[in-house]
């Protein structure tokens, strides 16, 4: 039986706002089989954009941070990566070709994954 595709497990993403850690989300668990489609849904402010952007290792880095938990990604070849505690460029790595996002009204904002260049050209 192959690995899930991906593994939530106890995330649980803070933002430091006035010197103390607030709980944007937290205990999330998700397994995502092969062939599974899933929607993320919830009211507004319910933590589905920061449960994304945890994943993709995209939490604005002077505020926000994964304080607890594991994210695993089963990558194209096969293999289990840990994506919690990955240095940037091997995120970088990890997204475009494993993993990616589309962003909510992509059209009036910049893709933090390809460089300004990339985008302007397009």
């Amino acid at each position: 039986m192959d690995a899930p595709i991906l593994s939530i497990s106890g995330l649980r993403a803070v933002f430091r706002i006035a010197g103390r850690d607030i709980a944007a989300v937290q205990d999330v668990d998700l397994v995502i089989g092969s062939g599974e489609t899933v929607a993320l849904v919830g009211e507004s402010g319910s933590g589905k954009s920061v449960t994304s952007l945890s994943i993709m290792g995209l939490l604005p880095k002077k505020i926000g941070r994964i304080a607890e938990g594991s994210i695993a990604l089963r990558r194209r070849d096969g293999t289990v990566t840990e994506l919690t505690g990955l240095d940037p460029e091997s995120l970088r790595k990890v997204r475009g070709n494993d993993i990616g996002m589309v962003f909510q009204e992509p059209m009036t904002s910049l893709n933090p994954v390809y460089t300004i260049g990339e985008q302007i050209a397009e």
